[in-house]
């Protein structure tokens, strides 16, 4: 069965379209100032029309508040909230009720006790995403999106949960391998099909979900 694939970032329509044609299950508009990626809610609420009923829309979220919450909620009507920040288990089940939507969980791993934390999470997310954990020495990391892989072994040895998403450092170039060594049932990239931080790169869409659908 083909890899699912989420591409994450989005804020053109150009861009989006590309995503749908090229076959993404999944898109993802990014609702935090300190990314390059950053939209309004009115621009993802035109973005998102453009996608609805052809791929599920995710709205990525950094600590929000309830406000922001009701405002994306009301406005963009994702498919799923994905939280990328500290929030706690207690806060997961909130973001659920709050939006009626099922949230994703970003987990930053670099070492197995990051991997083994996505448990508490299992019973209020609806799906766990492992990212990569960014050094303490990298100048503004941002929650996601930097760049950088983990070591794809630390999901494929059998502690993740067994539906998850694969996230941190992919590109056209390595995602067939990441997916045959995780056995990840849907990615997820972001900076690694952009030609400048924040500005997504339509032939790098392309072959990005072509590698990840052709992958074993």
């Amino acid at each position: 069965m083909p890899t699912n694939v989420k591409i994450c970032g989005l804020s053109t329509p150009e861009t989006v379209e590309a995503a749908l044609a090229s076959g993404a299950d999944l898109i993802g508009f990014v609702f935090y100032p300190k990314s390059p990626r950053n939209v309004s809610v009115a621009t993802a609420k035109a973005l998102a029309r453009i996608a609805r009923g052809k791929a599920k829309i995710v709205a990525l979220i950094v600590d929000a508040d309830d406000t922001l919450i009701d405002e994306i909620t009301g406005e963009v009507a994702p498919d799923f909230f994905q939280a990328h920040g500290a929030e706690t288990p207690a806060r997961i089940a909130e973001i659920s009720r709050l939006s009626g939507k099922p949230v994703i969980k970003a987990i930053k791993v670099r070492t197995d006790a990051d991997v083994v934390r996505a448990k508490a999470y299992e019973s209020v997310a609806a799906l766990i995403l492992f990212d990569a954990k960014a050094p303490e020495t990298l100048a503004g990391a941002l929650p996601g999106g930097n760049g950088i892989a983990f070591d794809w072994t630390l999901v494929g040895s059998g502690g993740a949960p067994s539906s998850f998403i694969l996230s941190g450092g992919l590109d056209p170039d390595n995602v067939a391998r990441a997916i045959e060594a995780t056995g990840a049932g849907i990615v997820d990239v972001s900076s690694g099909v952009e030609k400048s931080p924040g500005i997504k790169d339509i032939n790098l869409i392309r072959e990005f979900v072509a590698a990840a659908k052709a992958a074993p």
